[in-house]
């Protein structure tokens, strides 16, 4: 944990929202989620606070463990690699830059009244455009040939949504895979090898 503070930290946070949505009696679960969405609503009136308290906040709590996993088979081992700040900007990046695209195809589709109006209301929160632009960063931590049977099954993973349901969130996963690849340059001079701790035991 030491290692990836920040994913930790993020975890954490997440937990304590999806604490809130647990025990929130009915109806308040419902206002905690669209206050904390960014979708077109919430971004037209306060756009800072919608990209940021929708990264801390999942639709359904029993999905909790399953982030939790995620984390620490993805985030925590980009966070460990590139380090903190570096993870940071690549996972912000994507969260910050799917989230407007994808509202801004939900605009249009409104306006050329191919989705109801409604659909500028929708819930629209959670981590996953962070975890896909780690799963996409991630491919150049692996060694050849891996790598690109990695990259593969991450393409596949979603491309293959976008392609058969569409939908803006599936959009957005896709843009936050490309942003992660993107950001090449930012694992150029980073060590291959995990750095050794003072004081950390000798296998050999």
């Amino acid at each position: 944990m030491r290692s990836s503070p920040g994913t930790h930290v993020w975890l954490a946070v997440i937990a304590i929202t999806s604490l809130c949505i647990a025990l929130s009696p009915d109806g308040l679960d419902h206002y905690l989620l669209h206050r904390n969405s960014s979708n077109l609503y919430e971004l037209s009136r306060h756009p800072m606070q919608a990209l940021l308290g929708s990264a801390f906040w999942i639709e359904n709590p029993a999905s909790l463990l399953l982030y939790a996993v995620l984390f620490e088979v993805f985030h925590a081992p980009v966070e460990r690699w590139l380090g903190t700040v570096k993870w940071l900007v690549v996972v912000a990046t994507a969260h910050i830059a799917a989230t407007l695209i994808s509202q801004k195809v939900v605009l249009e589709a409104i306006q050329d009244h191919d989705v109801p109006r409604s659909m500028a209301h929708v819930v629209d929160i959670g981590v996953s455009y962070g975890l896909a632009a780690s799963v996409g960063i991630l491919t150049y931590r692996l060694p050849r040939p891996w790598r690109w049977f990695y990259l593969a099954g991450a393409v596949a993973f979603f491309a293959v949504p976008l392609v058969t349901n569409h939908t803006y969130t599936d959009l957005g996963h896709a843009i936050s895979l490309l942003i992660g690849l993107a950001f090449w340059p930012l694992t150029r001079h980073v060590p291959d090898k995990p750095v050794v701790h003072a004081g950390a035991s000798d296998p050999h």
